[in-house]
């Protein structure tokens, strides 16, 4: 039903103050987007008031349900649990046996006076969990105003908490790896007689250059004695057409009718096996996800709980790519895409794996895709932009050893140069760090490895 300000009109939010403050301030304004009045603790308090006195006359006069954000560190709070009491008995007297409604932003173990409550489930995605929530209001019939009007101070809020920027210049560290240089030939390369398809192409998959196939044979940036070095059980090859880099990039081949988009997505291919297949050379360890592979240091490079150097003489730093955490393993790892746009380049995408230990304490990675989501949320969602930008770092400094570049093999006389030093760029302001850690504070933060964390899910 609609309702103005009837006496029980209310939407009482009881949450932790600031761990479940995000999802306040994200969720409170949709639903005073979708005309419920909505109060917390965050908003509802003036100058002067006593805090404790106002929470309680709002929630016992006004309010026609409690929203109780519910996760093991919210439930230990004094103050949750008196929210929780208070309620409890007050919904006895209600004409409403459904007064509480627990969110599930954590998996949490169940406390006196919700156990046998049904949960809306916001901890696999927020907008899924408020879909299901407006849902639930409006088959119980909770009111609304028929004018929404969101409250212009979550804004204010908002603003208050915003980092605030400083007129000091700022160097920032991108994902991005220039490509400094590409051998000069493409060529396709096809087979000699006949072949028997099905087993070349079995035996090009141990083929240590990249490839892709078009046609009756193979565009490469490999030569015709590479691949009689390698597939010497299939006969010979030889070279039906070629063309230089520039102009295959920038015009396609005519002489195979590819045109110009064509001829980029094969590139950015190529780019992409080269760095795959060097990764793998080099000792790395592959790992599948949804949009690709992922390559990660081997154990033996970087062993559980040790930090990898990295940075420059002067300026030295260190990060662990391995360690434990709430009894998992986790592993940091990355998957690259190669660009053209606006110039070759690889983009680097950060990558986390979360391993359970069998009985023989051996890492297995955890086969369930929600699980790892979770994980990354509560684990890997706690680390600062520094500790993020700190394991690339060292990733890198494993990838690249002593040298200024990754060289990625094309063939056996070319190869791709690729800066070992992410592309830096100069920002004419810098933000106020209001989490400022020292130079190896990542890792020694209790933050790190612990903690909560909520993303939007849009």
């Amino acid at each position: 039903m609609t309702s103005s300000d009837s006496e029980r009109a209310i939407v009482f939010i009881s949450k932790a103050t600031p761990g479940d403050d995000a999802l306040t301030l994200w969720l409170a304004p949709r639903l005073e987007a979708s005309g419920y009045k909505v109060f917390a603790d965050i908003l509802g308090l003036d100058a002067g008031d006593s805090w404790r006195r106002k929470i309680t006359r709002t929630l016992q006069d006004e309010s026609a349900k409690m929203l109780l954000c519910c996760s093991d560190e919210t439930l230990r709070k004094e103050g949750v649990l008196q929210e929780i009491a208070i309620a409890s008995e007050l919904a006895k007297t209600l004409p409403d046996p459904n007064f509480i409604l627990p969110l599930r932003v954590r998996k949490y173990k169940a406390v006196f006076g919700i156990a046998d409550l049904q949960y809306v489930n916001f901890e696999n995605g927020w907008s899924d969990g408020l879909t299901s929530l407006l849902a639930s209001l409006e088959r119980q019939d909770v009111p609304r105003v028929s004018k929404p009007c969101i409250q212009p101070e979550w804004g204010t809020y908002h603003r208050r908490r915003a980092i605030t920027l400083l007129d000091e210049a700022e160097v920032l560290t991108s994902n991005w790896l220039r490509i400094v240089s590409v051998p000069d030939a493409i060529r396709h390369i096809v087979p000699v007689g006949l072949v028997e398809a099905d087993a070349l192409k079995k035996a090009l998959s141990d083929f240590p250059y990249p490839l892709v196939e078009y046609g009756n044979g193979f565009l490469t940036f490999a030569n015709r004695f590479d691949f009689d070095q390698h597939l010497s059980g299939f006969g010979s090859f030889r070279v039906e057409a070629e063309t230089t880099y520039g102009e295959f990039a920038s015009e396609g081949f005519a002489a195979l009718e590819i045109g110009s988009i064509v001829a980029g997505r094969q590139i950015v291919d190529l780019f992409r096996q080269a760095w795959e297949k060097h990764c793998k050379a080099e000792g790395f360890l592959e790992r599948e996800f949804a949009n690709g592979l992922a390559q990660f240091v081997p154990t033996e490079g970087a062993p559980s709980g040790e930090r990898i150097p990295w940075g420059r003489q002067g300026q030295r730093r260190s990060s662990m790519l391995r360690n434990i955490a709430r009894g998992r393993l986790w592993e940091y790892g990355v998957s690259a895409r190669a660009s053209l746009f606006p110039f070759p380049h690889f983009r680097l995408k950060s990558r986390v794996l979360f391993s359970d230990f069998d009985d023989r304490e051996v890492p297995v990675p955890i086969g369930d895709v929600r699980v790892q989501h979770r994980l990354r949320r509560s684990i890997a969602g706690a680390w600062r932009n520094k500790a993020w930008h700190g394991r690339l770092m060292a990733f890198m400094e494993v990838l690249a050893g002593e040298s200024p570049y990754v060289m990625l093999p094309l063939g056996s006389d070319g190869h791709i140069l690729v800066d070992a030093m992410p592309i830096q760029a100069t920002s004419p302001v810098s933000a106020r760090q209001t989490h400022y850690l020292d130079e190896d504070a990542e890792e020694t933060d209790v933050t790190t490895l612990s903690g909560h964390f909520e993303d939007e899910d849009a």
